[in-house]
């Protein structure tokens, strides 16, 4: 979580299974945004990561998002798959984003 005092300004939650990671969300306030706090949200989980020996994580993002895309770009994921009307309200599919994560994965 990213906080200003008491203030949360952006979370991120994600889970690592045996070499494996997986983001499963970001957030960042409105009023927050464009200030650099999901790519350290990012850079935190994905070192982390790396820490216990995932090897690979994974995530989607809606197709749409190109910012969140862009993000995930500079820290070395691609596209590798498509999940067909995977969110709703709007009906959008989902790009599916892999990265290799090694100790160091910190670029961004």
């Amino acid at each position: 979580m990213a906080e200003n005092g008491t203030t949360p300004l952006g979370y991120i939650v994600g889970r690592a299974v045996v070499d494996q990671g997986e983001i499963l969300n970001l957030g960042v306030m409105l009023s927050a945004r464009r200030r650099g706090i999901g790519t350290a949200l990012v850079r935190r989980l994905l070192e982390d990561f790396g820490r216990r020996g995932v090897v690979s994580a994974f995530l989607e993002v809606r197709e749409s998002n190109l910012p969140a895309q862009q993000l995930y770009e500079s820290f070395g994921f691609a596209a590798v798959g498509r999940r067909p009307r995977y969110y709703q309200r709007p009906t959008e599919d989902a790009v599916v984003l892999r990265a290799a994560i090694s100790a160091d994965t910190t670029s961004a």
